[in-house]
């Protein structure tokens, strides 16, 4: 049973605080009366009360400000002995989607405290899919305060300068306006970009300052006409907006891969309505596929206007990978018209969200690194990979993760959940439900007043500045000079007890051009025969 199912709804507070405000009522009787016991209930409770009023007015926990006194019991646990609290947390394995080594890792970080450990690793270095790096004797110190990459391609007038970290999709709907804040304000003080999500561009995602990465849905929030299509003068308007730095189509997102976007109706306020366009009241669902276009030809068209309407922003799209012949019929539509979107984003299918299918979740979709060795591969083969960068999404939190998914393909990475997690998530599993105990995922007023988006947002800033300077102590440990030098073989991996190979040997990756000539790759050759630039279908 999770604690938060102990303190699923205020109610129950406000209960326990009217059993607290009628003792003292009591107290306040007993003494008027006189008696031996007169003070009783105040020697009691009176330190309850004053608890309660400290933890009502502090800023640094949500959970405390929230639930006063209730909610220490997550820290007395976490304080007794971390494993007790894990028992409670992490009793339904099913359900629980961040690991006990990363969670402490971020809220370490996010906390600007130390976070070295003791007695070596706590990995077992001989199971199974382990997987490390070879470092150098010739170790060398990396700068990290300037750990970029320019994304923009051949037809891009305004490139962005991008940080190798990021804040992935997540919308405001399905998070508060106190998080949309934090995440922004944050992005602002440490320099990089926040992804708005599909439910569209707030005046929150602007006031906090941060860039933006502006993600356009198959609902077209913020963007569309009152048919609920997309438009072309509501993109040109807002999409000039100093803060937008990039566009991102959404094309399918790993937790829910051919499955529109879910916004339950409890969290659907008026504000929420405006800013998307929807009514009040009822489930708001994205459509699964874009009504702008339907064929790799016509994404790749879309990409052009919505380039041009932008005054030549970086302009990108976001997918799961699927099946192999549409992305590679999205390849060849590149090759055939000369228009290639600035940046790619892959996510895995292990990505997370607040709403989606069980089934969607766990079997639909292919996981990063296959997605994101797959996505490299194929624009290397058709000579596209210089033009455009990849961004990768789906469970990375730590220097390690970042790194790992470097080497295999990306240029740049985004964290959703980690990010949430800097802010003060406890996983409490209920974003859907609009009970989140610390105000991430809600909209009860009440809840989100708990987080406070100054306090936070210097600590996904803190998150993120230490995130990328562990990145940075692990190239330097490997001798290379930055990022773009790592390569699939720095990468190794444990099959067995005594068999290891590096990612290089694990996977086949492809020459420059290689999927141009003839005879094509054993492995690839039939799903580049299926794929066509006219159609997402087979082509005979």
């Amino acid at each position: 049973m999770h604690i938060a199912e102990l303190i699923e709804t205020r109610f129950r507070v406000i209960f326990i605080w009217s059993v607290v405000g009628a003792l003292l009522l009591t107290g306040i009787v007993f003494a008027a009366f006189g008696g031996a016991y007169a003070f009783g209930p105040w020697v009691v409770l009176g330190p309850v009360v004053a608890i309660g009023l400290m933890d009502l007015t502090q800023k640094k926990q949500a959970i405390r400000r929230n639930f006063p006194v209730l909610g220490r019991m997550r820290y007395l646990l976490e304080l007794v002995r971390p494993e007790i609290y894990q028992y409670f947390v992490e009793s339904d394995k099913e359900g629980v989607p961040f690991d006990r080594e990363h969670r402490s890792l971020v809220y370490q970080r996010a906390k600007n405290a130390r976070d070295t450990t003791p007695f070596g690793t706590k990995m077992d270095v001989y199971a199974p899919g382990y997987e490390w790096v070879n470092h150098s004797l010739m170790a060398k110190e990396i700068d990290a305060s300037n750990m970029r990459v320019m994304v923009g391609g051949p037809d891009c007038k305004q490139p962005y300068s991008c940080s190798l970290l990021n804040i992935s999709a997540m919308s405001f709907g399905s998070l508060s306006m106190n998080a949309i804040l934090a995440f922004s304000r944050g992005a602002k003080l440490g320099g990089f970009a926040h992804n708005t999500g599909e439910g569209g561009l707030s005046p929150y995602h602007l006031e906090g300052g941060g860039d933006l990465i502006w993600q356009i849905g198959t609902g077209y929030f913020s963007c569309r006409d009152e048919h609920g299509n997309f438009s072309p003068a509501k993109f040109a308007e807002r999409s000039v907006l100093p803060n937008v730095k990039m566009i991102e189509i959404k094309l399918s997102q790993g937790a829910k891969p051919g499955h529109g976007g879910i916004l339950p109706a409890a969290k659907v306020t008026a504000e929420i309505a405006e800013i998307r366009g929807v009514p009040m009241g009822r489930d708001v669902l994205s459509p699964p596929t874009h009504s702008t276009f339907s064929t790799p030809i016509g994404l790749l068209e879309f990409v052009k206007q919505l380039r041009d309407l932008s005054g030549g922003k970086p302009v990108g799209f976001k997918l799961c990978v699927g099946r192999r012949r549409e992305f590679l019929a999205i390849c060849k539509a590149m090759v055939q018209t000369g228009i290639t979107p600035d940046f790619i984003t892959v996510d895995g299918g292990e990505g997370g969200t607040g709403a989606a299918p069980l089934e969607f979740s766990n079997h639909i979709g292919a996981p990063l690194s296959e997605g994101l060795i797959f996505v490299h591969n194929a624009l290397v083969g058709y000579s596209l990979r210089s033009k455009i960068r990849i961004l990768a999404s789906g469970k990375v939190a730590s220097g390690f993760g970042m790194l790992k998914r470097l080497a295999i393909g990306a240029d740049v990475i985004m964290s959703a959940r980690a990010m949430m997690m800097s802010i003060g998530c406890i996983q409490a599993l209920k974003c859907n439900s609009n009970h989140c105990p610390v105000g991430i995922a809600t909209q009860d007023k009440h809840l989100m007043a708990g987080l406070d988006p100054t306090d936070k947002s210097v600590r996904v800033a803190s998150y993120q500045k230490q995130t990328i300077h562990s990145l940075a102590e692990m190239l330097g440990a490997l001798g290379l000079n930055s990022a773009q030098e790592l390569r699939p073989w720095h990468l190794m991996h444990r099959l067995s007890a005594n068999e290891t190979k590096h990612y290089g040997e694990l996977y086949h990756f492809l020459r420059d051009g290689e999927l141009l000539q003839d005879p094509l790759p054993l492995d690839y050759a039939r799903a580049c025969h299926s794929a066509s630039a006219e159609t997402f279908g087979h082509c005979e």
